[in-house]
């Protein structure tokens, strides 16, 4: 199942497909006893799926049987053993992907000429993701952050690892020879071709960056590095050969200062814009300035939902399942503004007040 969710890789979803790509959204659950409903539900939502492609008359035989295989292909892929809060399939013409969502989905099925992929936008969104580098003499890792875990990723050029003839950098560092290690020319320039790979990983994919590493690699990283000596440093060793549960102790402390850091800070902005005039607060207020590109800063509750419909000069309220019925509008407003250059932060319930659930600084 996929998770990390890249510039490259939205372009790629988004790219029109043959009639039918099939996006296939369900709910699902991280504990008991709630999760004993997710295998049931998923496979009713997949028969859903077949049953629309059986039923238009666009789709030819041949791309139906083809399209079924690629969600039965799909279907046997997902491992409910570590499922998060959404769950999202897309099947096309010789092609399928699973998706794991740190945020709930709406339960629908879409065909269409290109996948639906505003709720993995909000998701990522939520998720406020970031880079680890973990740093040592003969091996730097790559972690993908999350809101409570991190996982191992190999793109980039990473892990990025240094053999040697003679070279034992885990025994020198045990011995206490992490000074002169890090002094050493040939590990600095190690050190240099890992800035540049991070350099090139972060114009791909922005985020926040977090290096971890002994106090000797990180002195070193400031002395020679570029986008390492901007990021947050974690004075930690051992972690580039280490668990991601122990990545993720390790940095986690960072990462709930930050995002305590960026709480306030929008909550400052949304107080100056209110001031100024600038301010939209409720979904249908931000709806219509979100449209218009006017949305500089969206700030979203982290467990904000509501069921709409519009009428064409508002949105409505709506209950689930209404004819036209927009389950995911919250959704619809985060990738909007994202299309438009604003910044997106999920904050937590009750920041907004009890009835916002969703407010944004206008640009103008």
């Amino acid at each position: 199942m996929e998770h990390a969710l890249s510039p490259a890789t939205l372009s790629e979803l988004r790219r029109p497909r043959p009639y039918p790509a099939v996006s296939v959204l369900t709910p699902t659950h991280r504990r008991e006893p709630d999760n004993a409903q997710d295998r049931v539900r998923l496979r009713n939502v997949v028969a859903e799926a077949k049953k629309q492609l059986e039923a238009d008359p666009a789709v030819t035989r041949e791309r139906r049987v083809d399209v079924a295989e690629q969600l039965d292909r799909a279907l046997a892929e997902v491992d409910l053993t570590y499922t998060e809060d959404g769950l999202v399939i897309f099947a096309a013409p010789g092609e399928h992907q699973v998706w794991s969502l740190a945020r709930a989905v709406p339960e629908r099925v879409v065909l269409s000429d290109t996948f639906l992929t505003r709720n993995l936008v909000s998701a990522q969104a939520a998720e406020r993701p970031y880079w680890v580098l973990s740093v040592s003499a003969d091996r730097v890792t790559l972690w993908n952050g999350g809101l409570d875990r991190v996982t191992e990723e190999d793109i980039g050029g990473f892990p990025l690892v240094r053999r040697q003839e003679n070279f034992d950098a885990e025994r020198r560092e045990q011995i206490g020879d992490t000074k002169s290690t890090f002094r050493d020319e040939d590990t600095r320039h190690f050190l240099r071709d890992a800035d540049t790979a991070m350099n090139r990983l972060l114009r791909l994919a922005p985020r926040p960056l977090y290096v971890t590493g002994e106090q000797a690699a990180l002195s070193a990283l400031d002395e020679i590095g570029t986008v390492t000596r901007a990021a947050v440093h974690v004075p930690h060793g051992g972690l580039s050969h280490g668990t991601p549960d122990a990545v993720w102790q390790a940095v986690r402390p960072m990462v709930a200062a930050e995002a305590r850091r960026s709480v306030d800070t929008v909550s400052r902005a949304l107080e100056s814009a209110l001031g100024r005039k600038e301010f939209a607060a409720g979904v249908d207020e931000v709806w219509q300035n979100a449209r218009e590109g006017r949305v500089r800063l969206l700030a979203v509750e982290e467990n904000y939902r509501v069921t709409v419909r519009d009428d064409g000069d508002h949105l409505i309220p709506a209950l689930s399942g209404d004819l036209d019925a927009r389950e995911d509008i919250v959704d619809e407003i985060v990738e909007q503004c994202l299309e438009t250059g604003a910044d997106v932060r999920f904050v937590p319930d009750g920041t907004l007040g009890n009835e916002a659930g969703i407010a944004g600084v206008l640009r103008y």
